[in-house]
């Protein structure tokens, strides 16, 4: 038995403002029952036995430890720059300022 009527998808399509033709209509409250017997389905399976998930494996936050290390030698990450002017990166100029 349907649970969703044409009559229904005309209604909620015109609130939403959808301009729906008949043919669609027709396909969307098809689409729509099928969608809520589904729901319906999974909802008699879920008891109270089963815990509630949101993912079906345990996830969990690994961090390290929160060690401060020496900064890197200023030289050894300007090697690595593409261009380098007086101890600082060179980037092209994009405001045209001087």
């Amino acid at each position: 038995m349907s649970t969703i009527s044409r009559d229904e998808v005309a209604r909620v399509a015109a609130l939403a403002r959808i301009d729906l033709r008949p043919d669609e209509v027709d396909r969307l409250a098809g689409e729509l029952d099928v969608i809520v017997e589904s729901i319906a389905r999974v909802s008699e399976i879920a008891t109270a036995d089963v815990p509630a998930t949101s993912h079906p494996l345990p996830l969990t936050n690994v961090f390290r430890e929160d060690v401060p290390l020496p900064a890197l030698p200023v030289q050894d990450v300007l090697a690595a720059a593409p261009q380098q002017d007086e101890g600082r990166f060179l980037v092209p100029q994009i405001l045209g300022e001087e």
